[in-house]
């Protein structure tokens, strides 16, 4: 071959020493927004630059040397007030850096403290401030949850690793939740309509859901920009169902997540908040169900001791009365001796039609107090433990107290399930 061969490293070293060698180079002051910021003593970045419409025109890595970090980080955050983190717009100076294994990337050397907030995060203020303007900024977060909350409308990107997390997580928790995945972009061009849409869906059968999750994996911090929409955030804080949001790390933030019911930072923790929130309700309905067990079963006991009293005491009452009664006829009797008897005969008569009438009302008392005493029994048994077991439910006991979390089991532990026709003793492994 007529021409010359180099070695790519030996390409790549002509490259790094033209870009050295540049003056237009080195110690260039740059403007550019903050992405995926990473300290690992030395400070690792990503700088986009955007258009008009949002989409990145240009990217290139950064770095900020251990040895001059604090000095350059701590000016910026004196003087700006805030933290060095991604999502603003820095004016930085910094050197054009060719390695051959790893690439070209920027040293940063200075920065500019005075230059402002980036266009992101002066966007996300004016959108919050519009939705308050507007009144509507809390609504969403305002929002109760129904008791129980197992049936879950998710929206997120088909066969995303983010959502088969949140899926597997929820479902090995063991109660019954049911969800269901609205189908959405969850980063670029088309995230914001095709939310808009899956959002629009949920509200159509609203009545099947008891709240929605938006979720999404990891990635780029700067694949989260499209969240960063007026639009978006309006329909979120204005949803009637409370909203979860879970579509980045910790360290990301949206304006979606001022406006949500519930801010999580991965879908995984957003499974953990419903499964925490599922196991709450169910032991306050447990406990509703005990106290009502015990405030029926008092109410019963103390109806038939009542009763009881009423059974022994009303003959006592009737023969008394009676007594009295016809003592007092007796002594009407030898008063009026001279009366006739025809005289005397209807009162005789009517005392035995009073007796007749008092038996049959202590007679009558007595049969409601006892329909009312079976009512509550009724009710009692309707919600004992052993109802429950003949509805086709287990429960599950160790050393005779239910158990109530899969947490709560170790290996070799000896488990007691009671069913409605029987008992299974097992002993779990690991």
């Amino acid at each position: 071959m007529s021409q010359q061969v180099v070695t790519l490293y030996g390409l790549t070293r002509l490259v790094a020493d033209l870009i050295v060698s540049h003056e237009g180079t080195q110690n260039v002051w740059v403007t550019a927004e903050l992405s995926d910021v990473n300290r690992r003593g030395h400070i690792y970045m990503e700088l986009i630059e955007k258009n008009a419409a949002g989409q990145a025109v240009a990217k290139a890595r950064a770095v900020i040397w251990a040895n001059v970090a604090p000095q350059i980080i701590g000016k910026f955050e004196r003087g700006t007030g805030q933290r060095f983190e991604s999502g603003i717009k820095l004016m930085v100076k910094a050197s054009v850096s060719m390695h051959p294994l790893y690439g070209m990337s920027l040293v940063i050397t200075d920065i500019n403290p005075e230059f402002t907030m980036g266009d992101l995060v002066r966007r996300r203020r004016e959108i919050l401030m519009k939705l308050q303007a507007e009144g509507i900024l809390e609504d969403n977060r305002k929002l109760e949850w129904r008791v129980p909350s197992l049936r879950i409308a998710v929206v997120s990107a088909p066969g995303a690793a983010g959502y088969g997390d949140f899926v597997h997580q929820l479902y090995s928790a063991g109660f019954r939740f049911k969800t269901q995945l609205f189908p959405a972009v969850m980063q670029g061009d088309r995230t914001v309509p095709t939310v808009l849409e899956a959002l629009e869906a949920i509200e159509s059968e609203l009545e099947n859901w008891d709240g929605v999750v938006v979720i999404r994996g990891g990635g780029a911090t700067s694949d989260l920009a499209a969240f960063e929409s007026y639009d978006l955030a309006a329909r979120i804080a204005c949803f009637p169902l409370p909203v979860i949001v879970g579509i980045g790390h910790e360290r990301d933030v949206t304006v979606l997540d001022y406006v949500a019911n519930m801010r999580v930072k991965t879908p995984t923790a957003a499974a953990e908040w419903l499964i925490q929130r599922a196991g709450e309700q169910l032991d306050r309905l447990k406990g509703m169900a005990q106290r009502l067990h015990i405030t029926v079963s008092d109410k019963v006991a103390g109806q038939r001791e009542q009763l009881s009293y009423y059974q022994a005491s009303l003959p006592l009452v009737a023969t008394t009365y009676l007594s009295r009664k016809k003592s007092q006829l007796e002594r009407a009797m030898a008063s009026v001796g001279n009366l006739s008897a025809r005289r005397i005969a209807p009162g005789l008569q009517r005392l035995d039609g009073l007796a007749q009438r008092l038996q049959m009302l202590s007679a009558g008392a007595i049969s409601r107090q006892r329909a009312a005493l079976d009512s509550r029994e009724s009710l009692l048994n309707a919600l004992s433990p052993q109802a429950t077991l003949k509805r086709g439910y287990s429960i599950t006991v160790v050393d005779g107290v239910a158990l109530k979390s899969a947490k709560d089991v170790r290996p070799g532990m000896t488990i007691l399930t009671c069913l409605k026709d029987g008992e299974i003793k097992s002993i779990t492994v690991e």
